[in-house]
């Protein structure tokens, strides 16, 4: 018989089960996986195999590169530049202040309790992996299915919706530089085509390139921000249009730009747009952790990092901008079709423009590689499952980079195709934020609505938990998104002035794929996906004691030869009576 290792020992030399580990995951409790990789796995290792996953990646991420990677993603100062339109646009200066802080006790929420679930099921599956294994049982393929599908929506639009906005600004400079020159769609979209291709190449490099990449990248967003939130207060030159220095806080406070035809309230909500999808890069290092080390304490705590520190900077940015700027309207419909560089040439002089555009143009770069990267570790996670079509392909790892380099491509064709939204307007091609937003949110909370709702004591919280305060927490994040995912889809318009190209295209494209996702569902894929496979063999028992006693014998007897005739006995690696190798019956499925 082939003599193959099982689990890696552990500190005290005896072999560990899956319900040794602090996880909670698709095998049952009493399992232990085999390693017949020759050498013995690592700490981080073993947890990854407790969850049913050999380890396929170099793990070459610290919680500090793990931490850049999600605040490149993340990208405050050129997020905030984007989606300034919507901010402002829709509610003001009142949405920008207080209405910024409202938002933000529902996304940490969110954040916290999704860190909480990357504890306990450190892999790159991530939310789709949490959702399989939560769901009641029966439920789980289709609770995974569903985020599955929901949370790639969400990161394949992310690389294209931040290039669109670079290229947006490249040009909006240009056109500062050059008052003559006029940017049209066919030059945005060729110029974000050019930077989706630039990613796409720096994405496909080795893991500890990546790291170090994106290391600098993040360490200059941080720099470029606080930067700017000095720069535009300091330079300033309101007063020499006869202006206070600053908007006085009554007004900045309690102002509320009728940007929408609905109530001031609505309006509010509906510039939550800008803060969703500005704070939605938080959910990356769920999906490095198979690349990270410490990964069941690291990859959570830069979540949770990321979105804190992301929410503080990013309303220091928000006042900044409330307290200066001059004339909203004005700057929603300037000829450089980019409400942030207009608002820039209101209050500064235009070096000083430019400066700052190209602080933010920069930091837009290192926000787009970051997407991609974390985009494609996603669509490597769901096609090692199967997911996709074509999914053999999509889950290859390449042999000299280490790297899930198909995805990264396979990703970069879907932007580009999404990308073709910019010959349809400004709102249009808006709708890629939207889906941003509302996609990540709904596949971010699935998994934290099933734990709070559905599970009881089936979840093992990991190192990093939230205690008590775990259910109160998760509830106030299922609240916090079931209530904006409707205000994400509505118009900013009303009656006769709801037309085709003032409409709000997020409905459609975003519910129309997941429409078509539901169908198939009920049409064939219920008949053959069947939730997260498990990619490494292991020895089902059912119950811990049977699995370890079996570890103590395995230890007790390696080396000797074992009496087969006593029917007591069990040869070290060999399957208990009835059951096969690979016979997978994960928990709530």
């Amino acid at each position: 018989m082939e003599d193959r290792k099982l689990s890696t020992v552990s500190a005290s030399g005896r072999k560990r089960s899956v319900a040794e580990e602090p996880v909670t995951s698709v095998l049952k409790g009493g399992d232990i996986p085999i390693n017949d990789s020759g050498e013995e796995w690592s700490a981080d290792e073993e947890v990854l195999a407790a969850l049913g996953y050999k380890p396929e990646f170099k793990r070459e991420f610290s919680l500090w590169t793990t931490f850049c990677v999600s605040f490149a993603v993340l990208g405050l100062l050129p997020s905030f530049a984007t989606t300034l339109y919507y901010g402002m646009g829709y509610a003001g200066t009142g949405g920008m202040t207080w209405g910024w802080l409202i938002a933000m006790i529902g996304i940490q929420s969110v954040a916290a309790s999704m860190a909480e679930l990357c504890s306990s099921m450190p892999t790159s599956g991530g939310l789709y992996y949490a959702a399989a294994v939560l769901a009641p049982p029966g439920w789980g393929p289709f609770a995974a299915w569903m985020t599955g599908w929901s949370n790639w929506m969400g990161q394949v639009t992310g690389a294209p919706s931040v290039n669109y906005g670079t290229a947006s600004m490249i040009l909006a400079a240009a056109s500062i530089q050059n008052p003559s020159y006029v940017p049209t769609d066919w030059h945005v979209f060729l110029l974000t085509i050019f930077l989706m291709l630039i990613h796409g190449c720096m994405a496909s490099l080795p893991t500890r390139w990546i790291a170090r990449v994106n290391s600098a990248g993040s360490t200059f967003n941080i720099i470029a921000l606080v930067a700017v939130i000095i720069i535009i207060p300091a330079a300033c030159n309101r007063t020499a249009q006869g202006l206070s220095k600053f908007t006085p806080s009554s007004e900045v406070w309690g102002t509320i730009y009728q940007g929408t035809d609905y109530p001031p309230g609505v309006s509010v909500l509906m510039s939550f747009i800008g803060v969703i999808w500005t704070m939605s890069g938080y959910d990356s290092p769920f999906h490095l952790a198979e690349e990270c080390s410490n990964a069941n304490i690291a990859s959570p705590r830069a979540i949770f990092l990321t979105s804190a520190v992301g929410g503080v900077f990013g309303w220091f940015l928000q006042l900044v901008v409330a307290y200066t700027v001059v004339d909203i309207g004005a700057a929603l419909t300037s000829d450089l079709g980019q409400p942030f560089a207009a608002y820039l040439i209101q209050v500064l002089p235009q070096k000083t423009v430019l400066a700052v555009l190209s602080l933010t143009i920069i930091a837009g770069f290192a926000m787009g590689q970051g997407c991609m990267i974390a985009a494609s570790r996603v669509t490597f996670a769901y096609a090692r499952d199967g997911c996709f079509p074509l999914s053999k392909y999509w889950k290859h790892v390449n042999t000299v980079t280490r790297t899930p380099v198909n995805a990264v491509w396979f990703n970069n064709l879907i932007g580009d195709l999404l990308l073709l939204l910019i010959f349809g307007g400004t709102l249009t091609i808006g709708a890629i934020f939207s889906i941003g937003a509302c996609a990540a949110f709904v596949a971010f909370t699935t998994p934290i609505f099933i734990r709070v709702f559905f599970v009881g004591n089936r979840f093992r919280p990991g190192p990093w938990n939230l205690g008590r305060l775990s259910i109160p927490i998760g509830a106030i994040a299922s609240a916090f998104v079931a209530l904006m995912v409707p205000i994400l889809c509505l118009p900013s318009v009303t009656g006769s002035d709801l037309t085709v190209s003032t409409m709000n295209w997020t409905v459609v494209v975003y519910g129309g794929p997941m429409l078509v996702v539901l169908i198939w569902w009920f049409v064939d894929a219920r008949k053959w996906f069947k939730g997260p496979k498990v990619n490494l063999e292991h020895l089902m028992h059912g119950r811990e004691e049977q699995a370890a006693q079996l570890a103590a014998e395995s230890e007790v007897l390696e080396g000797k030869e074992l009496d087969r005739s006593s029917s007591s006995s069990q040869v070290p690696g060999e399957l208990p009576p009835g059951k096969q190798v690979g016979d997978v019956k994960p928990n709530g499925l």
